[in-house]
């Protein structure tokens, strides 16, 4: 049995590490995705997981697939096609490591993943299906990842959702809203950002994380506020979580995943229903996910920035 099985892209990011004289960079390969970010989270700190999705019979998918199989990460769900090649995203940072992105993924393989591919066995054994946005950019990935969302639900599966908006993958503003909003009814536990909400809403995290609850039915939110932390909200109550100070920035690809990846672990350690979390649980655990965010972006990359738990537990106080 797994704990949680994801569906999404894998991709390899590029990140600039130097530039030459005529303003080129230097770029290193990193693995990546957002799902894949997720699931090294969790299998760090102690769950067990698998990957749903499509990589490109070429060099970069078959590393991808080993880096994941390091990690124990099982990607019996992993299609390998001939026909596309494995997708690629370019990461820009400026001074402060935030980032901003561009896309080889026209088509990408991660787009490319079909309904009748998916091997739906996986969501049987499992206590938490997740999934993001960027399998809903376009067919007949959008297709494969409604089909097993309604089989998760179908099956009494937990939901977890992360918008994760990238514009740039978009056609326009409102197709990318149709998305995110299809995605928010569907969940259980979200994890959204202040930017997401503002763009879905134009309100703050607390009122979109309140209108989450109270209007999509959503039982846990997690609305991440950049370096500043988390508000977390259920039935119970909510509260703001600060990140740790004095951590020196590198690179922030990943953190997010790692932060809902974080908080999940911690999550399935209670055993308990979502809406259910005491407000002192809810602070615990959106804590300890605040912390290893923080920590992974010491070093670039998402799926190899995972710190151990120790080093969390030892700034967490």
């Amino acid at each position: 049995m797994k704990d949680v099985v994801a569906l999404g892209e894998l991709l390899i990011d590029f990140a600039p590490v130097s530039t030459d004289e005529s303003g080129y960079p230097t770029l290193k390969a990193q693995p990546g995705g957002a799902p894949g970010n997720f699931l090294a989270a969790l299998q760090k700190y102690g769950c067990s997981t698998a990957l749903l999705g499509k990589v490109g019979d070429d060099a970069f998918g078959h590393l991808l697939v080993g880096t994941l199989n390091e990690k124990g990460i099982e990607t019996k769900g992993i299609v390998t096609d001939p026909a596309v090649f494995t997708t690629l995203a370019f990461v820009t940072l400026d001074a402060t490591g935030n980032r901003s992105f561009s896309f080889a993924r026209k088509p990408g393989a991660d787009t490319c993943l079909r309904t009748d591919e998916l091997d739906l066995s996986l969501l049987d054994d499992c206590r938490v299906f997740h999934f993001g946005t960027l399998s809903l950019t376009s067919e007949p990935a959008r297709s494969a990842t409604k089909a097993a969302v309604a089989y998760a639900k179908e099956h009494g599966k937990l939901i977890s959702f992360d918008p994760n908006l990238r514009k740039p993958l978009w056609p326009s503003d409102e197709a990318a809203k149709e998305q995110i909003e299809w995605g928010l009814h569907q969940a259980d536990i979200v994890k959204i950002s202040d930017e997401e909400i503002e763009f879905l809403w134009g309100i703050s995290p607390e009122e979109g994380a309140q209108k989450l609850l109270t209007e999509y039915g959503v039982r846990l939110v997690y609305a991440t506020l950049g370096p500043k932390g988390c508000h977390v909200a259920n039935a119970q109550g909510s509260c703001e979580v600060a990140s740790p100070s004095g951590i020196h920035v590198v690179d922030t690809t990943g953190a997010g995943d790692i932060f809902g990846g974080s908080a999940m672990s911690q999550f399935l350690r209670l055993n308990k229903a979502p809406e259910a979390l005491t407000v002192e649980e809810l602070r615990a655990v959106t804590r300890f996910a605040c912390c290893a965010a923080s920590l992974s972006t010491q070093t670039h990359g998402g799926i190899t920035s995972v710190v151990p738990e120790a080093d969390v537990r030892a700034i967490m106080g």
